[in-house]
């Protein structure tokens, strides 16, 4: 198979399958609509094409030189990622309440992929595949990334319409409440395994 056919249906499948970036998205989507949710939208996609670019440039060898660091970003990262469950959760309670509920921001999009779990397998997974080292490593590494930044677009994208589409399904407050409670169970669903790991992880210690 082609080389850049390759990387391209492997962004496809990686970019467009559930995870915590798409539920985000849709969950914002839902809520919030399109407009007020394009910037946590282009934070995930940009964000995730730099989290390439900088495990190609050496920061997936830190991680390995440093496993200690590693842990630190899973566990903030599992935090980080209930933290958002709970934001999903309550959004349609505090958006009919006195304190209006806000879209997350581009930086928490950026910074949400460094704390995602699927999101790291993903960057290892094609920097590995689609590399070789000596090989003009860091034309390969960008190569890698612009396809992933292309691609990201309409496969997050989708989620992102499909959630505004279901704003108009989810006028009534009860309903809002039951599809966030379900997309929060989903993020922390996405979240169980990383969750097993960091815990054998300390019992061992």
């Amino acid at each position: 198979m082609d080389y850049i056919t390759a990387i391209v249906l492997f962004a496809i499948v990686s970019a467009v399958t559930p995870g915590p970036n798409n539920i985000t998205v849709m969950a914002s989507g839902a809520n919030f609509g399109i407009r007020k949710s394009l910037p946590v939208f282009l934070g995930i996609c940009i964000g995730f094409a730099i989290m390439l670019l900088l495990f190609g440039i050496g920061f997936g060898q830190i991680f390995e030189k440093f496993p200690v660091l590693h842990l630190m970003v899973k566990l903030f990262g599992t935090l980080y990622l209930l933290y958002l469950a709970y934001l999903i959760a309550t959004a349609a309670e505090l958006s009919t309440a006195n304190t209006q509920a806000k879209p997350l921001s581009f930086m928490h999009g950026v910074l949400f992929q460094w704390l995602n779990g699927k999101a790291w397998v993903v960057a290892t997974g094609a920097i590995a595949a689609f590399t070789t080292v000596g090989a003009d490593f860091y034309t390969q590494n960008f190569i890698i990334a612009f396809i992933f930044l292309i691609f990201s677009f309409p496969c997050v994208g989708i989620w992102l319409f499909f959630g505004s589409m279901l704003k108009t399904l989810l006028k009534s407050r009860q309903h809002r409440i039951m599809f966030n409670y379900a997309m929060s169970g989903l993020l922390v669903m996405s979240v169980i395994p990383v969750v097993i790991e960091l815990t054998v992880i300390f019992i061992n210690k």
